[in-house]
């Protein structure tokens, strides 16, 4: 059977910048969710479904019907999450989205369940296990790179990445040394979560991979895998995750209740 596989929305939003057809529901907060998210988890084998922000006591009913999580890109996160204080340039952030997220990957993650972070993903992961972030990039912790590129969908290469070999990761893309990538993110990993190791970074220094390694899948990348998966080692990065959610067996429900 093909995985179920849980894909976080990037952002819960106010239309403010779109005219309703006459026929259309009147303007509301609404989630927003590339679709090249499900695309990508679709072609890699899997069969994907949307989770809209939710109240605490359902992300476990859910869980039990999910063999993968995806965390995807989005908004800033909130400094309150990992008590950092508030930056200049901090965009938007929306404190509901990431309160869920980071119940999410931490029940996931009790449960062994293999995630797949993208972008601000990789930051929520980061952030749920101890770890905090750099807010405004590449003021801190400065370099040459740009990485917020700004294109339509990320899908332009952007700059290399050096993976670390013999890592999940460099498995998962079946490829080590560099690896070229798009560049779309406005944050990243400053100090790194408990249990969390680095495993790919920009020539600049900033993390571009983490990954948990007592876990079955559990790895994080900045850039936005999603949008290259016409390029073999991207789409490699996802038909791995996709066969570690095959294999996935969830645990007894008396460990279920209480993750």
């Amino acid at each position: 059977m093909r995985p179920l596989i849980g894909i976080t929305t990037s952002e819960v939003r106010v239309p403010d910048h779109v005219t309703p057809a006459p026929q259309a529901d009147p303007p509301r907060r609404e989630m927003a969710l590339g679709m090249k998210y499900t695309m990508a988890v679709e072609a890699a084998g899997g069969l994907p479904v949307v989770m809209p922000p939710m109240h605490d006591e359902a992300i476990g009913p859910l869980l039990d019907r999910l063999s993968g999580v995806v965390l995807s890109g989005g908004p800033d996160m909130d400094p309150g999450t990992y008590g950092g204080r508030y930056h200049e340039q901090l965009g938007p952030t929306e404190p509901d989205l990431d309160h869920f997220e980071l119940q999410l990957v931490q029940a996931a993650l009790a449960r062994d369940m293999p995630v797949l972070a993208i972008c601000r993903g990789a930051q929520v992961l980061n952030v749920a296990l101890g770890g905090d972030l750099y807010q405004h990039l590449p003021e801190d912790p400065g370099g040459a790179i740009e990485h917020r590129k700004r294109t339509a969908d990320a899908p332009d290469v952007a700059h290399e990445v050096t993976v670390e070999s013999g890592t999940l990761l460099a498995d998962a893309l079946d490829r080590d040394g560099t690896c070229n990538v798009n560049s779309f993110h406005h944050q990243a990993a400053h100090r790194i979560g408990s249990g969390l190791v680095p495993v790919a970074w920009a020539a600049d220094g900033v993390v571009e991979g983490i990954e948990l390694p007592d876990h079955a899948f559990t790895v994080g990348v900045q850039w936005h895998a999603e949008a290259m998966i016409e390029r073999p080692e991207q789409l490699a990065l996802f038909e791995s995750f996709v066969r570690a959610a095959s294999r996935y067996d969830a645990p007894p429900a008396r460990i279920r209740s209480a993750a």
